[in-house]
């Protein structure tokens, strides 16, 4: 089946089983716009979820393609849109460039230090929305670099863009309470649940130490759903690596060097502990983090030389 597939790794068989779960999700939901609030409610919440799911997936194939032709890793990318709302190319600057590159400094749209409520569940519940103005604006000015220099990957954007706001279209037509319901509420939730999974997985640590600068969740459960997305300090290490082999790697390369509290076994634990109760602003060491004086977002879209970082453009690659 991997070859026939032109799989590059036989484990995103499991990819492919979720995008495929999403859509007949998605049509059962739309099927059953008969019954009962409760059972709509239902479909929303697991159509969120699911969302959410696929947009790991979007997080993990812009980083390392999943098929070994172009044409079908730009073929998966137009799918891949359709279950997490934003053209999967648009995910490229803002965490491969910024994010991945300048980690925690003025260059990263993204930064944790941008979200400074003293209440900290406010920080984690409204990260993305903080982070949506600087994102898109970074995202804009990369696309209209884009344009001139790698015309290609401009075109996979556009077409992704497209076919999305077409998909949007249809359905919006068809029925406009649906819509809301079964697919612009789940593709914002999936974007504001990856954003977000950031603020968790960096805030509080050391961007400065070799291992310390991430938090990372090693339960099963969460890394099956999540494709090992839970391993967050070895990919930052090495980002291109596939997500099947994460696991292994933060034992032999993270783990032994890591500060315990920062490898924790169950998200929801805390989670709670983090937003809930007690619901301080700790760093990894138990102290509370110290912001430093708010800092105004640095251009880097201009910094990066591309033709050093053809493999980070996902399936439109040199």
């Amino acid at each position: 089946m991997q070859k026939v597939l032109q799989l590059r790794y036989g484990q995103d068989l499991r990819s492919l089983a979720f995008i495929a779960l999403y859509f007949v999700f998605l049509a059962l939901a739309w099927f059953s716009k008969s019954a009962p609030w409760y059972v709509w409610l239902a479909w929303t919440i697991l159509l969120c979820f699911w969302s959410f799911f696929c947009a790991t997936i979007v997080h993990n194939t812009i980083h390392s393609p999943v098929f070994r032709k172009k044409s079908w890793n730009k073929n998966f990318q137009l799918i891949l849109t359709l279950t997490y709302g934003h053209p999967v190319s648009a995910y490229v600057p803002g965490h491969n460039f910024s994010h991945h590159r300048f980690t925690q400094s003025p260059l990263d749209s993204i930064r944790t230090h941008k979200a400074r409520f003293r209440w900290n569940l406010l920080n984690q519940l409204l990260f993305f929305y903080l982070m949506v103005p600087s994102i898109l604006k970074a995202e804009q000015k990369f696309v209209r670099r884009m344009r001139a220099e790698r015309p290609r990957w401009y075109r996979q954007y556009i077409i992704e863009s497209v076919a999305l706001n077409g998909f949007r279209l249809v359905l919006l037509v068809i029925d406009w309470r649906a819509f809301l319901c079964f697919l612009m509420v789940p593709h914002q939730y999936a974007a504001w649940g990856i954003v977000g999974t950031n603020y968790w997985q960096h805030e509080g640590c050391d961007d400065q130490h070799p291992y310390n600068h991430s938090r990372n969740f090693v339960g099963k459960w969460l890394n099956f759903f999540a494709f090992n997305n839970g391993y967050h300090g070895i990919h930052h290490l090495r980002p291109g690596m596939h997500w099947s082999l994460l696991p292994e790697a933060h034992r032999r390369f993270i783990s032994p060097h890591l500060h315990p509290n920062l490898e924790q076994k169950n998200l929801l634990t805390y989670l709670w502990k983090a937003y809930v109760y007690p619901g301080k602003r700790l760093d990894y060491l138990g102290q509370p983090v110290l912001l430093k004086p708010a800092e105004p977002d640095q251009d880097w879209v201009d910094q990066i030389p591309i033709s050093s970082h053809e493999g980070d453009l996902g399936a439109v690659r040199a």
